[in-house]
């Protein structure tokens, strides 16, 4: 059974930091492209970070570069995201995404809940 699992969510004070993990399982990790996608009730889901299967290139949303950082653990089957700085802007469900390097494959976790707020 595929699964993709977030947890580090929370609440956050303005200028803290968090960092998400996302565990998979069900499917060959290191096969994939990781994501991390935000929703806003109302608003497109947005793409916040990238890495490849290797983990030796990653992307960024331009107001997120300088502040995120996403790393990936093949043998732990596990992608992060570090975030720092937050401002509440960033307040949204932040949900895990991956993507069969070769195939039209793809899977999306439930989401974890970031509030940035004082």
């Amino acid at each position: 059974q595929v699964q993709l699992v977030e947890s580090g969510g929370g609440l956050v004070q303005p200028g803290g930091s968090l960092k998400l993990s996302c565990t998979a399982s069900g499917f060959i990790f290191s096969d994939y492209i990781m994501r991390w996608y935000r929703q806003v009730p109302g608003k497109e889901r947005e793409l916040v970070a990238g890495i490849s299967n290797t983990g030796h290139t990653t992307k960024f949303l331009d107001s997120a570069k300088g502040r995120f950082t996403i790393s990936r653990d093949n043998a732990k089957n596990a992608v992060y995201l570090q975030m720092n700085s937050l401002s509440p802007d960033d307040t949204a469900v932040y949900i895990c995404y991956a993507l069969h390097i070769t195939y039209d494959e793809e899977h999306w976790g439930q989401g974890t809940q970031v509030t940035v707020s004082t």
